[in-house]
């Protein structure tokens, strides 16, 4: 039988959010239904409601979450009602070409619930990133739900459905940071610092935080940044090159998205050594680079899909370390707010007073 639960909606293009009564079906083949504990509040949704994803208006906000499944859909085998669950937005198919060559994790036909979430009135929503947990409850794919151990605490845990793992796995993943290498990491908001602690995690002899904001800084440095540089200051490329013998960074990942941070990567890493872009550029942005330069630097030039992530592989493994210490997720948990704050939320994200505000059920 569908369900009304309370859900966050964004009606129009830079309207406020506003709850309302949303309606939840009963799960179909392949769907979950899960009661949400846990969901951060990430830069996506604002994106959403400014309208910078698409336009297909109202949408259901929400997608970093975490929380228990209730009830699932016929053929459903992966997850059972009672399973902690971590949501993710990229549920692999199996059968495309990325899948069939032993790729998941860059799956080309991920898929969400078929089934859509409705106002009262009948009007269909969108969920955000196809999951739409700023709700009591939420319908999803049952491949969108990852089971994890059900100790860990479900703020920090949902931020591992999209900026933690996307920071953690841009360093590990996609830049195959390895023992002694050097990392610059490029905007150390949520995404950047998680790649802070991803290149610790890998092993990193030299990890240099970049960012116009002290801040910010302050907190890569106390998530294992060996070194800071206020980009407002100091050209950052010049400085990322004296703090690597002159050579550059093996390792520079890209958290802001712009085309002047990325220019600055591409020149603060070390011949044959690799960027990485993780950062989200709006449509109408370019770059303009010298291919000489291109081929004469050699390496790589990457980027980062969800930090390269298979929600099966990574989640169980990352929590794992969460739960012995080793990983540090609360640490990014600046706050607990409630489901009516999250207006309020945005306008501390504009300002950067926040990692990560989580509403909590």
């Amino acid at each position: 039988m569908a369900q009304q639960v309370r859900g966050v909606i964004a009606r129009a293009k830079g309207e406020p959010v506003r709850i309302e009564t949303i309606t939840v079906p009963d799960p179909g083949p392949g769907e979950a239904v899960v009661k949400v504990q846990a969901c951060g509040v990430c830069h996506t949704d604002l994106h959403y409601r400014e309208g910078g994803i698409n336009d297909d208006f109202p949408f259901l906000l929400g997608h970093e979450a975490a929380g228990v499944v209730e009830s699932v859909g016929a053929g459903v085998t992966e997850v059972a009602p009672g399973d902690f669950v971590i949501l993710n937005w990229r549920a692999v198919c199996g059968q495309c070409r990325a899948c069939l060559r032993g790729r998941p994790q860059y799956c080309f036909d991920t898929h969400n619930a078929k089934q859509k979430m409705t106002l009262a009135d009948g009007t269909e929503l969108s969920p955000a990133l196809g999951i739409g947990a700023f709700a009591e409850k939420t319908l999803v794919a049952a491949g969108q739900c990852t089971k994890v151990d059900p100790e860990a605490s479900p703020a920090a845990a949902g931020l591992l459905g999209c900026g933690v793992m996307a920071g953690i796995g841009a360093a590990i993943n996609t830049g195959g940071v390895g023992r002694g290498d050097s990392v610059a990491v490029i905007g150390c908001g949520g995404v950047g610092n998680a790649a802070v602690v991803g290149a610790r995690l890998a092993g990193a002899a030299k990890i240099i935080a970049v960012d116009i904001d002290d801040k910010k800084l302050r907190t890569a440095k106390e998530l294992g940044a060996t070194h800071t540089v206020n980009s407002r200051t100091t050209e950052p490329v010049a400085a990322i090159r004296e703090l690597t013998g002159g050579n550059g960074a093996d390792v520079v990942i890209e958290a802001v998205g712009r085309p002047e941070t990325y220019e600055q990567a591409f020149y603060a890493r070390d011949l044959a050594g690799t960027v990485v872009l993780v950062g989200v550029p709006t449509p109408d942005m370019k770059i303009e680079l010298p291919l000489l330069d291109v081929f004469g630097r050699g390496g790589a030039l990457k980027s980062s899909w969800y930090g390269d992530c298979l929600p099966s592989r990574d989640f169980p493994m990352l929590i794992d370390l969460y739960r012995q210490g080793r990983l540090d997720l609360d640490a990014f948990v600046t706050e607990t707010i409630a489901l009516e704050d999250v207006e309020k939320a945005f306008e501390r994200m504009h300002h950067g007073d926040v990692l990560r505000s989580v509403v909590t059920f």
